[in-house]
């Protein structure tokens, strides 16, 4: 017998740099993506601590360049791992904050918040985000909520599903379902452009957030998902096209200046605030200009990078991405031409070369990218969160909607 929840839910995109709520709006019947006190749709997942208040959200990354040791970031890469994984020591290096191993060998952030030194679990900072995205709900909606649907990566192994719903709970939340990121956007994909699709179709799934990348291979059929095949890498995405971009600076600024700023995070989180901006403008321009005034001592960085360039400097992170994509239908074993729809998902889906090499891949085929990259994941998860409410939603007419999702994970080795 299907679970009971008293009350509405809500879907969460619990993003690694944005996250994004949504809820199906039963009288309209469609779903809607709920919108910040900013007015911005997609919300920073950024905690920060200062002498005298806690920041969540944009405030927090505004403030980020002033006060980087206290600004956290990027809990998804360190939720459900190990102090001593590799990826995490890695990370270490670019962190402005102080990450050490606690009990158990689990990694604890440090921070000083009000005069005292604090330390969070990565689930606390997660359930804070959660928390956030919770009450922009609640606003909306003006009435108390307590169901969720998460996303989570495809490659997201066992303990780090475990530490997401850990974080969840820790919010007060009531965690209905866990959803893999690609499956939620394909949801969203098949209800809003299929929505009653009979034959079989195949739709490959790109999704490249800012710090995850998952591929995922589905047929469709009577508003049926079966997955055929996952692959991915939970620590490759734009993030690392980011710093990228600012390492390039940095070593431009010690040649023209004999000056190493890589020990300052003050003016690093500057230099990749800026980096991720030139980033988004050459989605559409061919190059793109680097601003930022009284940088250290005095220096000023005035550059420009162009796409050439940028793809130059990240080639092997393309060419990482599409063996990925291959692996997915060597495991499938279905071939490339039987690929009906090549879904766009995430922020950093819209960076051309990736965009060309997809089609290069596809042998020119077209990409679907009418559905916006940012919004297809918790727009997914909305519609799985009311399907399973669907008691509670009034007059919800889930007739095209129905949708019985299936899916697997096959965890990293």
């Amino acid at each position: 017998m299907a679970k009971k929840y008293e009350g509405p839910a809500i879907g969460i995109d619990l993003g690694m740099t944005y996250s994004c709520v949504a809820v199906w709006q039963g009288q309209n019947n469609r779903t809607e993506i709920i919108h910040n006190e900013q007015g911005n749709r997609i919300t920073p997942s950024f905690v920060a601590f200062s002498s005298d208040q806690r920041l969540i959200g944009d405030a927090a990354k505004n403030q980020a360049a002033s006060n980087p040791a206290n600004t956290i970031f990027d809990a998804k890469r360190l939720i459900g791992r190990k102090y001593s994984d590799i990826t995490i020591q890695n990370d270490l290096l670019l962190w402005p904050f102080k990450v050490i191993a606690g009990f158990n060998d689990n990694p604890v952030i440090l921070v000083n918040y009000r005069g005292e030194e604090k330390s969070f679990s990565p689930e606390e900072i997660s359930s804070m985000i959660l928390t956030k995205m919770w009450e922009i709900a609640e606003k909306l909606l003006e009435t108390p909520i307590k169901n969720a649907v998460i996303t989570v990566p495809a490659y997201f192994n066992d303990s780090q599903r475990k530490a997401t719903i850990d974080a969840g709970a820790i919010a007060g939340l009531n965690v209905m379902q866990m959803i893999n990121e690609p499956t939620a956007a394909a949801l969203a994909h098949g209800l809003q452009k299929r929505p009653n699709c009979v034959e079989d179709r195949n739709i490959f799934n790109f999704d490249f957030g800012v710090g995850t990348f998952d591929v995922s291979l589905l047929t469709l059929k009577n508003n049926v998902f079966h997955v055929k095949a996952v692959a991915g890498d939970t620590h490759l995405g734009g993030e690392d096209f980011d710093n990228r971009m600012m390492n390039h600076f940095v070593e431009e600024i010690q040649r023209k200046n004999k000056v190493d700023i890589s020990e300052n995070p003050g003016s690093l989180r500057r230099i990749r605030t800026s980096c991720e901006r030139a980033k988004r403008t050459l989605s559409f321009a061919v190059v793109a200009t680097i601003e930022v005034n009284a940088l250290f001592q005095g220096i000023e960085l005035s550059s420009s990078i162009t796409r050439a360039k940028f793809e130059m400097i990240n080639i092997d992170l393309f060419e990482k991405c599409m063996e990925i994509v291959e692996s997915c239908f060597v495991d499938s074993g279905m071939d490339k031409s039987s690929v009906d729809d090549v879904v766009l998902i995430g922020g950093s889906s819209r960076i051309p070369k990736l965009q060309q090499l997809l089609q290069d891949f596809f042998n020119g085929k077209d990409l679907c990218m009418s559905i916006n990259p940012d919004e297809a994941v918790a727009y997914g998860a909305a519609v799985q969160a009311a399907m399973l409410n669907v008691k509670y939603v009034p007059n919800l007419m889930l007739r095209e909607c129905h949708t019985l999702v299936s899916w697997y994970v096959r965890e990293r080795t």
